[in-house]
């Protein structure tokens, strides 16, 4: 793969003496009518109407907003009353009409899918005045997902199934998504995607509200660029500044000149500009920078102030290169930073994932556990599930029943592989030094899976550990402390199941693959099988789960929290238990989708967005194609290589994802050499091209060309494609399909290698070196590129 790294320094700094401080142009929002085409109803007041997902399933009407709607600066017009008639339309490939041809710069959606899975991908067709289509990709999310919660922007705590006849208690969504559309010319109309099903089991897109931003097209050829602050959030994240917290402020900055100027120098952003926070109580202690914003693009930037018990509204303040004031945006609301969590559910909802999280991008999953002696499950099954599929179903049409039958006979029971769960070749060092070389910036060990055995010390709920079990060791605290002492670059994570297959004490809370209660042996149903290492207790969640989390987060200093199939939890209690002690002891902490509640990322498993996706998220998926435990049956040359893992990495990445990989060692602690091997070739790459991976933020027009054969990042001060194919002819050819690259005249581009210099920063002389280059008036990039490199 190339990487070429773009610096926006460039050698020619605009000079814009002669402009009065001004106030930005205001963020626009117009709402579009869907009232022509509604078509089917989502929400009810007792269930008994409406179908929104074709099984008589609708939300619970008190709970949705009602009329004009404001999220994050723009208005959508939402039904005035919910329950009494059609209020979304299902897409079906309907045609939405603008007034007028207009040059848009964003279009914002309310939407939700009615599928049962994660989401999926769909495509709008976007209708130019000047006859040209442009597909627009869109990651749709389910209105609820069960394990994983799918968190939306609109939530209803339950809703109801069946016409009423029930009530589903899981958290319902309805979510919002603001997507850039190519501006080189004036928009018509947009086809929505043909998204109808007529099984009984639908995956069809709803849409409830619809609203555009115009771009702002000069009636003369413009001088400046035209800026807007597009959002201006005080977060709940915090930097050290000179013994101090400053607390973050997200800024986003827009320039709302339409795109088909996006190569003109004085309608861009081409040098520092600086922007500060103000207002009463706050100080700007690190301003955030732009330094290329072209027509059409956005900028994200942190801001970091200190908060003073700021009151009121701040102001956005924009200063040139030469420190004039640009511009100001008045009336943000400071929010202080939060000192208390409390186990309240609209608190803990604002929690974010840290900035060390958002700049990592890629962390290793380790899989290690009793699973791991068997280490065997057959194709399109997790190998760490072993124990399930050797009783479910617990017959000849298991393929696991069988293997195990024939390999180890009918007397051995699962509870039989602790005394073979040795640990002999492990080395807690060797392991951190890998992750390490492999380029990786965080890592998760899983401390309990399904099978209830946990890698940690349990004290007195349970003694199924290690801890108290073969082979006597606490893994996750040798891990953790190895870490922190030899690793400290390394941040430390832990994956905890909420929930036991065979726990008879969760057999009160069991459901579908999670009953509870003790297995039958597999071979003879009328014995019951051992559950090693079982206390008596008396309530699974206050007496097991609930002080397991806790202690992996204030015993076992975890900074991230993974857990896996929720059901009944005490999440709410936990969150604000593990917000605080984190940041009493001075560091920052996140939890996933997994946990039941307040979930700060989403993790999409073994699968990716095909679109960005504005929330945060990591997909999670093993070096092995169908398991994260290790399978021995799996071919070395299946594992990912080191070509796959990083394409997966830098398109998760291009989309604002995390790329959590998996290893599974093998019951001795050894992670295998082709595994190894792969890891650190993938790790080879990053060690001269990570600076467009790490701390990288998606660019805002579109994450990959329309073959997906580029993708496409940014810094403040870089602008990075990586090519996943090799130079054709001696030239690579990027088109973007129709959204002309932020790069411009006297830009130069760089090939990153392993004997480049890397991306140099404020050296105006390297402005003269680099690759050819050009653009064509259509916006296709071709940069030459010499044999040698």
């Amino acid at each position: 793969m190339k990487v070429f790294c773009i610096p926006v320094l460039c050698g020619v700094l605009l000079s814009y003496f002669g402009i009065v401080s001004s106030s930005l142009v205001p963020f626009p929002s117009t709402t579009i009518s869907l009232s022509d085409f509604l078509n089917n109803q989502a929400a009810s007041i007792d269930g008994t109407t409406g179908n929104f997902d074709k099984n008589g399933s609708t939300y619970v009407a008190e709970y949705l907003p009602r009329g004009p709607w404001t999220f994050n600066g723009t208005t959508y017009d939402l039904p005035t009353s919910w329950g009494s008639g059609n209020d979304n339309v299902v897409a079906e490939g309907q045609v939405l009409e603008l007034p007028n041809a207009t040059y848009v710069h964003e279009l914002h959606i309310v939407y939700a899918g009615d599928g049962g899975g994660l989401g999926g991908s769909h495509t709008f067709n976007l209708n130019y005045d000047d006859n040209s289509v442009k597909e627009l990709p869109f990651t749709c999310k389910n209105w609820w997902k069960w394990s994983i919660l799918n968190w939306g922007d609109i939530r209803t705590p339950y809703h109801f199934e069946k016409y009423g006849a029930s009530r589903n208690w899981n958290s319902s969504q309805i979510f919002q998504m603001s997507v850039s559309i190519p501006s080189r010319a004036a928009l018509k109309s947009i086809t929505l995607p043909q998204t109808a099903d007529t099984s009984d089991t639908p995956d069809r897109l709803h849409i409830f509200a619809v609203s555009m931003t115009p771009s702002v097209v000069p009636a003369l050829a413009p001088t400046t660029p035209v800026l807007s602050v597009r959002s201006a959030q005080f977060s709940t994240r915090w930097e050290n500044v000179n013994g101090r917290r400053a607390q973050v402020v997200a800024i986003t900055l827009a320039n709302l000149l339409p795109g088909s100027i996006a190569t003109s120098r004085s309608a861009s952003i081409n040098s520092k500009y600086e922007v500060e926070v103000i207002g009463e109580g706050l100080t700007t202690v690190t301003p955030g920078v732009v330094y290329r914003l072209v027509p059409g693009d956005q900028a994200r930037f942190d801001v970091l102030v200190l908060n003073d018990n700021g009151t009121g509204n701040a102001t956005v303040r924009v200063k040139d290169a030469q420190g004039n004031v640009v511009g100001t945006s008045e009336g943000w609301p400071i929010i202080p930073l939060r000192e208390n969590w409390t186990a309240d559910e609209s608190v803990l909802a604002t929690h974010e994932t840290p900035t060390w999280w958002n700049q990592a991008k890629y962390g290793i999953f380790i899989h290690w556990g009793i699973f791991s002696v068997p280490a065997w499950g057959p194709p399109d099954e997790y190998a760490e599930w072993y124990d399930w599929h050797l009783h479910n179903p617990a017959n000849s049409s298991s393929e696991t029943w069988e293997h195990h039958l024939d390999t180890y006979g009918p007397n051995v029971v699962y509870d039989d592989f602790i005394a073979n769960f040795t640990a002999s070749k492990w080395n807690a060092s060797a392991w951190l030094d890998l992750f390490d070389e492999a380029g990786a910036k965080y890592f998760v060990i899983v401390t309990k899976h399904h099978d209830g055995y946990s890698l940690f010390d349990t004290k007195n709920t349970t003694h199924r550990s290690s801890v108290y079990l073969h082979p006597y060791r606490d893994f996750v605290k040798e891990l953790m402390e190895t870490a922190k002492a030899e690793k400290p670059n390394l941040h430390r994570g832990t994956y905890y199941s909420l929930t036991e297959w065979f726990n008879p004490y969760y057999s009160k809370y069991g459901f579908d693959r999670w009953p509870g209660g003790l297995a039958h042996n597999a071979f003879n149903a009328s014995e019951l099988e051992p559950y090693t290492g079982m206390l008596n207790i008396t309530d699974y969640v206050e007496d097991l789960q609930y002080p397991h989390m806790l202690s992996l987060a204030l015993d076992y200093g975890t900074e991230i929290m993974w857990c896996d199939i929720a059901g009944t939890n005490k999440t709410l209690e936990f969150a604000a238990q593990f917000y605080n002690n984190a940041a009493q002891n001075g560091y920052q902490v996140t939890m996933n989708d997994r946990c039941g509640a307040v979930p700060d990322y989403d993790t999409p498993e073994y699968a990716t967005f095909g679109s960005l996706a504005t929330r945060r998220w990591e997909t999670n998926e093993g070096m092995d194609p169908d398991s994260y435990g290790f399978n021995a049956a799996t071919n070395a040359s299946e594992y990912k290589n080191g070509t796959t893992i990083i394409q997966t990495l830098v398109d998760v990445v291009s989309k604002n994802g995390n790329y959590l990989l998996d290893v599974g060692p093998t019951a001795e602690g050894e992670i295998i050499a082709p595994m190894a091997d792969n890891l650190l070739a993938a790790g080879k790459w990053l060690k001269y091209a990570g600076e467009c991976v790490y701390a990288t933020d998606y660019w805002y027009q579109t994450s990959q060309d329309p073959t997906g054969s580029f993708r496409f990042l940014t810094t403040p001060q870089t602008f990075c494609i990586v090519a996943f194919n090799k130079p054709t002819n001696g030239s690579v050819v990027v088109n973007a399909g129709g959204v002309v690259l932020p790069i411009q005249q006297g830009d130069a581009i760089r090939l990153l290698g392993p004997n480049s210099p890397g991306v140099f920063s404020d050296d105006t002389t390297a402005q003269t070196s680099g690759l050819e280059w050009r653009m064509d008036e259509d916006g296709v990039l071709t940069i030459d590129v010499p044999e040698d490199q």
